[in-house]
């Protein structure tokens, strides 16, 4: 017998702690595209993406095909223990893909924090250095090291200290709330000295491993620098021999129109970590980057249990294949230029729409009180979210103050639930702006 979502709720209620959150209280029975089902036969459109795990579309049909012909053949041997081809293809997939003309080498993990980890393992032990530099707003991730580089406390940092030592954090190119008080392109993207400021005041460059960025902040609210910036950063760390790495965890797979964001900026990494869409659904991650960097750790120094599981390596092969037959970079930069258009046009429209950035259709819409204080909204960004939800659409906020709009909607989205969504948005802009 079926039950009732509320029923489902309570068991929720009695079985789960409040600590593991949920945006909606949707009970999900199917998914397909960009559309989920609910036990109760409602539908919704998708614009959260699994939060950005689904870039391909929810159930995929070369990813669900590839999962049961692998369940098949073998679930899991470990790949320490019994090597198997899928692993070794996936990684020489990655490898093609990863920038750069150098040779490379790929390491497969579990989840996007795991893959932050081993970057900065892979770092340290490469350059015989500890430090790491991050980035105000930034988000990495929850375990002890990856949540102490993240840089909103609540939720994800209070009460779960002390955290790891030498993580030192300098401000983003948050060119909407600019950190140095000026305007791009006069501002000639000082805020870049940031970095080379932070050896005087807080730790000097012959103790700093590695700086790591998401081209695109995900958590932080889609924080996007002016196309001068990594450049600048990148030319930094390689004169004081520090590991530029960039965290591709949700910007990557066609998220931005690009397989890997950071394309947009012309800048090679040194190493890249990949997780969410590259797993079409499936929990697996990568560091890819300099050969030179990756066979730094001792034979041991790298692995777990799961890492690049047959059939999560399996799923991510099909994800990466549908990506390129189905020929979706192409698919997402049109997407992007629609969705561009129609929030400009929204921000024309609507004073509370302060900001409108990203790259592709990863996008977002920063919600203020006044465009002349740039006061955070919050409230009415949680107001937009509830009443978008109401009438099928699910929409994720994000940023460090909670009020910004972000897009993570399937890349096969048809035209008309787009068309639907941007409606209901557009009706819901209305009605908090009353």
């Amino acid at each position: 017998m079926t039950q009732s979502s509320q029923d489902v709720l309570s068991r929720r209620a009695k079985a789960v702690p409040p600590g593991v959150f949920n945006a909606t209280k949707i009970i999900a029975a199917k998914a397909e595209g960009a559309v989920i089902t609910d036990i109760e036969g409602r539908e919704y459109i998708d614009f959260a993406g699994g939060i950005g795990v689904v870039n391909i579309g929810h159930n995929s049909p070369r990813v669900v095909a590839a999962i049961k012909e692998q369940a098949d053949k073998l679930l899991h041997s470990c790949f320490h223990i019994v090597m198997y081809e899928g692993y070794i293809s996936l990684a020489e997939k990655l490898i093609k893909i990863a920038p750069g003309n150098f040779e490379k080498r790929a390491a497969l993990f579990n989840s996007g924090a795991e893959a932050v980890e081993n970057a900065i393992k892979i770092s340290r032990k490469a350059t015989g250095k500890q430090g790491v530099v991050v980035f105000e707003n930034s988000f990495h991730g929850r375990t002890l090291l990856t949540m102490s580089l993240t840089s909103k406390v609540k939720p994800y940092k209070f009460g779960f200290g002390p955290f790891a030592p030498e993580i030192y954090r300098i401000p983003h190119a948050y060119c909407y709330r600019c950190p140095i008080g000026r305007e791009y392109p006069s501002c000639d993207v000082g805020c870049a000295d940031a970095l080379s400021k932070m050896f005087i005041g807080q730790s000097a460059p012959e103790n700093i491993a590695c700086l790591i960025v998401e081209p695109v902040s995900g958590e932080g609210g889609f924080i996007t620098p002016p196309k001068e910036y990594y450049a600048k950063l990148k030319a930094i760390c390689e004169e004081n021999d520090i590991v530029f790495i960039a965290d591709e965890i949700q910007s990557g797979f066609g998220r931005t129109g690009r397989m890997l964001a950071m394309e947009h900026w012309g800048v090679v990494p040194d190493l890249t970590t990949v997780a969410k869409s590259m797993g079409g659904g499936m929990p697996i991650s990568a560091v890819v980057g300099k050969a030179e960097l990756m066979d730094a750790p001792q034979v041991g120094g790298l692995g777990g249990t799961y890492g690049g599981n047959p059939v999560c390596a399996a799923a991510s092969l099909a994800a990466i294949e549908t990506i390129e037959e189905d020929n979706l970079l192409a698919v997402a930069e049109k997407l992007g230029e629609t969705l561009r258009t129609k929030f400009e046009g929204l921000m024309d429209k609507f004073p509370i729409i302060g900001d409108v950035r990203g790259k592709g259709p990863m996008l977002a819409l920063e919600l203020v009180h006044s465009r002349e204080t740039k006061e955070p909204a919050a409230d009415k960004t949680r107001e937009l979210v509830a009443y978008c939800l109401e009438r099928g659409l699910i929409l994720l906020s994000c940023g460090n103050y909670g009020n910004v709009i972000r897009t993570l909607m399937p890349l096969v989205i048809t035209e008309e639930q787009v068309e639907k969504a941007l409606s209901i948005m557009e009706e819901g802009f209305v009605a908090i702006s009353k």
